[in-house]
């Protein structure tokens, strides 16, 4: 048996059905007597290019071993699936089990402030440096 990830996009309405597709096709592998390594639901992100003018999508991807009769099943799958906007399936030389960089980035990101709040705290921090480059104004236009 062969090593495989697999990454989908899944048109952004349909965004509740992924974790039962993820089930489903979780089964349709096992079922077939291949392993699932790592599943992953990215949730929702931008394109970097429309497609079907649309420009977010939903994004699941999941880590299997399994043989080819179930990997075309898989793909018949994606297919006939009109949810599915693409799929990419890519051979790997060895079960990949960690977690993704996109995993990593986003459980990093939950640790940062929300980007508005980084804004305001910006915004204080420059009235402050502002209020303080006023007074040198004053005093410079005070000794001329």
């Amino acid at each position: 048996m062969r090593h495989y990830e697999v990454v989908f996009l899944v048109h952004p309405d349909q965004s509740e059905q992924v974790p039962g597709m993820l089930e489903r096709y979780k089964g349709l592998i096992e079922n077939a007597g291949g392993t699932v390594h790592r599943i992953e639901d990215w949730g929702r992100r931008m394109l970097a290019y429309p497609i079907n003018n649309l420009v977010k999508a939903h994004y699941a991807m999941f880590n299997i071993e399994s043989d080819q009769a179930a990997m075309n099943e898989l793909v018949d799958s994606f297919k006939f699936n009109d949810a599915i906007l693409r799929h990419l399936i890519i051979k790997r030389d060895d079960a990949v089990t960690e977690q993704s960089l996109i995993m990593k980035n986003k459980d990093e990101k939950g640790d940062k402030p929300e980007r508005g709040e980084r804004r305001r705290r910006d915004e204080e921090s420059s009235d402050s440096n502002d209020d303080s480059g006023d007074d040198n104004d004053n005093d410079n236009a005070e000794a001329a």
